[in-house]
């Protein structure tokens, strides 16, 4: 298993937006003195989920972005859970289909987070190719 961990400035709305869009329950955490995450574990279900921290100034200016992926047994979740991310964010995939899922969507959250969110993959049709799309 590979832990995911989200260096954020405003930590507090980061976990409260990850809680209301994915499900998840707070676990163990420790707070900053000034009530931000020196760390938090997220869970769905009783399992790790990510961890949510408070960013230091500039310390991950550095970092390139990565984008998280999070699937979904239920388009009504998807949908709600890209309503919340989109919030504040940038959508840089809309709702709809994909050769190898039947509704996914990409978006870049107000923290900069970026979430390829889907239902469960297929793989696409023998021989197709990115520019049957075009």
């Amino acid at each position: 298993m590979i832990g995911i961990g989200i260096y954020v400035k405003n930590s507090p709305a980061a976990v409260a937006l990850y809680q209301a869009a994915f499900g998840l329950e707070m676990g163990y955490h420790v707070l900053n003195g000034d009530g931000t995450y020196f760390h938090s574990e997220l869970q769905r279900n009783g399992e790790p989920f990510c961890s949510v921290v408070e960013a230091k100034r500039d310390t991950y200016a550095h970092v390139h972005p990565i984008e998280l992926g999070v699937d979904f047994d239920d388009r009504s979740k998807l949908e709600r859970a890209f309503a919340l991310l989109s919030d504040g964010g940038r959508v840089e995939l809309p709702i709809g289909e994909l050769p190898w899922s039947p509704c996914a969507a990409i978006v870049i959250d107000r923290f900069g987070v970026r979430w390829f969110l889907s239902m469960p993959q297929h793989r696409p049709a023998e021989g197709w190719s990115p520019e049957d799309e075009a």
